[in-house]
């Protein structure tokens, strides 16, 4: 029997320049509550915060980073957030300072996505089945 192939996916890093609005936006508009990281002595004027994720379960993390050697911007990589129904997610963007890029469309039997751009400049997408 084969055994199912491993997820490689472990962490995720969004630049951003003010931290403050960029918690600001990811906090209202996932509806979470991000978490300071400490940062080891030597990595300079980095700052973290992370994402809620569960330790030893099938999920990644990630954190908003602000560090003076990276810069958000869009046209790189895009991360996708897992929603209930995005067009919830959607409806808190421009609130918040954010934009509205791609709004909820069909992706067929994957569901639905919407791609906005946030506060900093970056743009992530949005996903739900329903």
């Amino acid at each position: 029997m084969a055994t199912q192939p491993k997820n490689p996916f472990t962490w995720v890093e969004i630049y951003v320049k003010d931290m403050s609005r960029a918690q600001k936006f990811y906090e209202a508009v996932l509806d979470v509550q991000l978490s300071e990281l400490p940062m080891p002595e030597g990595v300079g004027e980095m700052q973290m915060l992370s994402f809620p994720w569960t330790e030893n379960d099938h999920n990644i993390s990630g954190a908003l980073v602000k560090a003076p050697e990276m810069s958000p911007g869009t046209g790189g990589t895009l991360v996708y957030f897992a929603c209930d129904d995005c067009s919830l997610e959607e409806s808190r963007v421009e609130n918040v300072g954010g934009k509205i890029l791609q709004p909820k469309m069909s992706i067929g039997n994957y569901g639905f996505c919407s791609v906005v751009m946030d506060t900093e400049g970056n743009t992530i997408g949005l996903h739900s089945m329903k």
